[in-house]
């Protein structure tokens, strides 16, 4: 097949693929991308047509113009690089090797600790331990999403199951994505992982995005009642920096908020910033809910967030996300009063939450 022949065909495929069609009465589009090798230009076997094809489609991918591209049209140094680094991720997931650290929620008015939350780290084999943001768009971008939150839900669990055999009870915090929660099958899948640990629904707490509820609202209603039904609580993550609309707060079943640290960070020295996390603390209480305080980390902040009524609080003040072993020692040493409360340095606290 020669290049027009190869066109043509990557042209059908597309009209057909971006054909309206219905699931539950509502219409989707979608579009689609297409990478084109050609024998021999672009390879003399199968396994490297396959493997130049892929590289062309996320260069077509990257342009976002629903077009195709040839694999001599992209950089095929940067698609390899991205083609060994998704591979490297898929086995990761797969394997369960990704780790899962874990940051303290600290009550703001006793100084307990409450809970934990879940943040996913990737020691990768050469590049070394990865955050977030360098390894979650490519999963999301991939289909990985679902395996990656059931790997990460997993590996959480087991250690609060392990907490609670060694006498510590401490709830996790899992934070899932848009894609994670238009899955219908979300609820039934938590309370399998529950129920396969013998762990209560208080154990767990689902952390979402307000991105995610400016898309299907009815949807969102469904799945958000059903982990309602579990006693699974729900937080609305990095609050303040998304949806611009409070409505949701009035409609969904939600229990927490976390009031992002763009606010709350600055507080100690802007009167402003200091008025909107009490108003939001307010807020948060007079629909029933708990407010979280993110980024805390001085002690003036949270010595502010204490007279304000705040509920719980995250940030290096306290800790940053450490690996469950290094958390239980942060514990112990915290129960024996040989643990202070000190600000680290400026460069300690780059990223913080990640």
């Amino acid at each position: 097949m020669d290049g027009p022949a190869a066109e043509a065909v990557a042209e059908r495929l597309r009209a057909s693929l971006t054909e309206p069609f219905s699931v539950d009465g509502v219409t989707i589009r979608v579009d689609a991308s297409v990478g084109i090798s050609l024998f021999p230009e672009h390879g003399d076997d199968v396994t490297t047509l396959l493997r130049h094809a892929d590289i062309a489609m996320y260069q077509a991918k990257a342009l976002r113009s629903g077009c195709h591209v040839y694999f001599a049209d992209g950089d095929p140094t940067t698609g390899t690089d991205r083609l060994r680094t998704l591979e490297e991720l898929r086995l990761a997931i797969r394997e369960r090797k990704l780790s899962v650290y874990y940051q303290p929620k600290v009550n703001a008015q006793t100084r307990s600790v409450s809970g934990v939350e879940a943040l996913v780290r990737w020691e990768h084999p050469t590049r070394g331990l990865l955050f977030p943001i360098s390894f979650l768009p490519l999963a999301e971008d991939n289909g990985l999403m679902r395996e990656l939150t059931v790997a990460v839900l997993e590996q959480s669990l087991d250690q609060v199951r392990r907490w609670r055999d060694a006498g510590r009870h401490l709830a996790v915090a899992v934070n899932l994505s848009a894609s994670s929660l238009v899955d219908l099958e979300l609820p039934e899948m938590v309370w399998r992982l529950l129920f396969n640990r013998d762990l209560p629904a208080s154990s767990l707490e689902l952390e979402i995005t307000e991105d995610f509820l400016m898309g299907d609202r009815e949807r969102a209603r469904e799945i958000l009642t059903q982990l309602r039904r579990l006693g699974i609580r729900v937080a609305i993550d990095d609050f303040g920096t998304g949806y611009s609309s409070l409505a949701y707060l009035r409609e969904l079943p939600i229990d927490e908020l976390k009031l992002d640290r763009s606010f709350v960070t600055p507080m100690s020295g802007d009167s402003r910033a200091a008025a909107i996390v009490r108003s939001t603390i307010d807020l948060a209480h007079s629909l029933g809910m708990t407010l979280v305080a993110e980024g805390v980390e001085d002690g003036t902040t949270a010595a502010q967030l204490t007279v304000s009524g705040c509920d719980e609080a995250q940030g290096f003040y306290f800790s940053k996300a450490l690996p469950a072993h290094e958390l239980d020692e942060w514990l112990d040493a915290r129960e024996l009063g040989e643990l202070s409360e000190t600000a680290p340095s400026p460069a300690a606290t780059a990223g913080a939450k990640q």
